[in-house]
């Protein structure tokens, strides 16, 4: 996991090898509602938008959920569909001035390698870089550190990567 700062744009990086094949995954990172499996119970993410979601470029998907216990509504757009290789999701309406998530799914070593990269900015204005310091990039890497566990339980003992830090953001930042 790596987390960067560029301008007023946080990238969070991460990777984790599982051993099934893409065809195997894509099913379950496509379906929405397995976002409520592989989130924290203490972010209550529930998704609103009734089934089946058909996910195709375009597709709308709402969600509610809390973040440190305040309530949260959430929408995002499927900006990129390219089964079973990648997908991309952009925030619509929610807590971030930025949230764009690119999901890919490469083939290596008899697994997939699952690679997220999460763009976000936070509000705040100029205490935005505190506010993200504070608490945004904490709850973040939390909730992808849990998503890893989640996955290794559900499709076996994979290989994460290790959290590090880079960037002058989040240079000291308590992980």
């Amino acid at each position: 996991m790596e987390l960067t700062r560029t301008g007023k744009t946080y990238t969070l990086t991460c990777e984790q090898w599982l051993p099934l094949p893409r065809e195997a995954l894509f099913p379950f990172f496509s379906d929405a509602y397995n976002l409520e499996v592989i989130t924290p119970p203490s972010v209550r993410f529930n998704v609103v938008t009734p089934r089946p979601i058909e996910m195709r470029a375009g597709a709308l998907i709402d969600y509610k959920l809390r973040i440190r216990g305040v309530p949260v509504s959430w929408r995002t757009r499927i900006e990129v569909w390219e089964e079973p290789f990648r997908f991309v999701d952009v925030q619509l309406k929610g807590p971030y001035k930025l949230w764009r998530h690119e999901h890919r799914f490469l083939e290596r070593e008899g697994g997939t390698l699952c690679l997220d990269r999460v763009d976000y900015e936070v509000p705040g204005g100029v205490l935005g870089p505190a506010v993200n310091r504070l608490f945004v990039q904490n709850d973040v890497k939390a909730i992808f550190r849990y998503r890893e566990r989640k996955l290794e339980e559900l499709f076996g003992e994979g290989r994460g990567d290790a959290c590090r830090e880079s960037g002058q953001e989040a240079a000291g930042a308590a992980v």
